[in-house]
């Protein structure tokens, strides 16, 4: 699909994907601070899924699966040095929480997980944001 998307579509595009990963960081705060902590995990992985979705879009790489996200960012962002390990394992663990807790049983997240990886995110979307603005 990113193919065909002319400058200004994709550059639309990557802006709406970064205001959704915006939007859903606040939700996750609100969802944690009213016991929702599971919802607010997936929440977590969802606005570091947008943002990384927004990285794609802009160096008009391609991927169809939540995996083919965490492969692409990591083979041509983080293995590449352009996002710390850090960012990519961040993104890697909330993939696997977000995984667990779609489908499997008795997954519970708690408030600790969910301060531990709040920061957490934001730097990544941070980190996203930068790479953005020297594109």
């Amino acid at each position: 699909m990113n193919e065909t998307l002319d400058e200004q579509s994709r550059a639309a595009l990557v802006q709406y994907r970064l205001d959704r990963a915006s939007e859903t960081i606040k939700e996750a705060d609100v969802l944690a601070r009213e016991g929702y902590c599971n919802a607010a995990a997936n929440r977590l992985y969802y606005a570091c899924f947008y943002s990384a979705l927004a990285l794609l879009v802009a160096h008009n790489i391609s991927t169809s699966s939540h995996a083919g996200v965490k492969t692409m960012l990591g083979l041509h962002f983080v293995a590449k040095g352009l996002l710390q390990k850090e960012h990519g394992k961040t993104f890697s663990r909330l993939f696997e929480i977000r995984h667990s807790g779609d489908y499997d049983d008795f997954v519970y997240c708690d408030k600790a997980l969910i301060d531990e990886y709040m920061p957490k995110v934001k730097d990544f979307l941070n980190a996203i944001k930068d790479l953005l603005n020297k594109h």
